[in-house]
Order: C-alpha cells, then structure tokens, then sequence
C-alpha cells in the first residue's frame, strides 16, 4: 500500500492510523533551532469523527488510507437511515443518521452527493456546496423591512429551518450555503 513521508503532509490528506482512516484537518512545521522537524497534525478520524493531535518528526511515514470517493444520487430516508445509489453502477448505499449528522438539511430527492468509501463501505456523504430549497414556512415580514438588516427564520422542504432576511416569504426559493448553512440569495419569488 502507497504511503506519505512528513514532507508529503497538507491539510486534507487521508492517512490510515492503526487501521483507521484520518484526514489531516491542521498541518503546522516546527523546525527548532537544534534537532529534527517536527510536523505538528490535528487528524480527525473519519469513522469515529473524534479529532487527535499528533506530532511527527522529519522523515516519518504514514500509511495511505484506503478510501475512495465517489458521485451518488440522494434516494430516500427510511427510519434512521438514508439511502444513496451509484449513478453508474446502481449499488444502493446507507449511512445512519449519525454519519449524515447535519447534512440531513440540505438532502432532496434526486440529490447529487459525493460520499467516501472505506474498505467498499459508505463512512460520510457531502452534499453539493450550495442547494436551492423551497420555503414551506416563514412569519410575513413586516412592510419597509426590505432594505435592512432585518432576518427571521424560515422552515424550508427539507423540514430544516434557516435564518433569512425579513423580505423572503413563503414559496420562495431560496440558495443555502451547506459548509455555514448561511442564506445565499433568492432564487425565485
């Protein structure tokens, strides 16, 4: 198996650690005055999402984590379980609600995600960076707030709520941001 020297580190590098998958989340190079490099890590295990500090001096090697990502279509939720397919081979994948943890706002029927295989099975899904969502419940703003800051929460298709300004109204579409969750723009009226 393929595996990564000290100088190889970046952030977002996948690495296996006694037999479980990490992505280097923080990378940082000491170089003291006198002895080796030390390459200074925060790794977040991708099965457990606990994150570790490790320290590494110049020259270490680390094992390539066997992972592998691929495109996938958002079929359905079925109890505490979502159900993903392959756009190409038609393989079915499920992840429980913990591994989709907060990206559950954002999912819609027919969704393009990407997820992360492990060892041929489903770990975590990402879904696209930003989405369009229908807002299904919201207050009426109140007349002249259209120019100012004013915001309000807005429930939308997925049955997430979300913080919009005072002008969005019910039937709206609006885009989210999915990395912040934050409110992008209107999409139509």
């Amino acid at each position: 198996m393929a595996s990564y020297k000290t100088s190889d580190f970046k952030k977002g590098l996948r690495v296996q650690i006694d037999g479980d998958p990490y992505q280097i989340i923080e990378m940082n190079f000491v170089k003291p005055g006198k002895g080796n490099a030390l390459y200074k890590c925060k790794l977040r295990n991708l099965l457990r999402g606990t994150v570790v500090d490790r320290t590494y001096k110049g020259g270490d090697e680390l094992e390539a984590a066997d992972v592998e990502d691929i495109s996938v279509q958002y079929l359905y939720k079925q109890g505490d379980t979502y159900v993903f397919m392959h756009g190409e081979t038609f393989e079915q994948y499920e992840l429980s609600a913990e591994q989709v943890d907060d990206a559950w706002k954002y999912l819609k029927d027919g969704m393009k995600c990407s997820m992360v295989l492990f060892n041929e099975n489903p770990i975590t899904m990402t879904p696209p960076i930003q989405v369009e969502l229908e807002v299904t419940e919201c207050e009426p703003g109140a007349k002249g707030d259209t120019a100012t800051n004013v915001t309000k929460p807005a429930k939308v298709e997925t049955g997430a709520e979300f913080t919009v300004p005072g002008f969005i109204k019910q039937g709206n579409v609006i885009k989210i941001d999915t990395r912040t969750g934050d409110y992008v723009e209107r999409v139509s009226n």
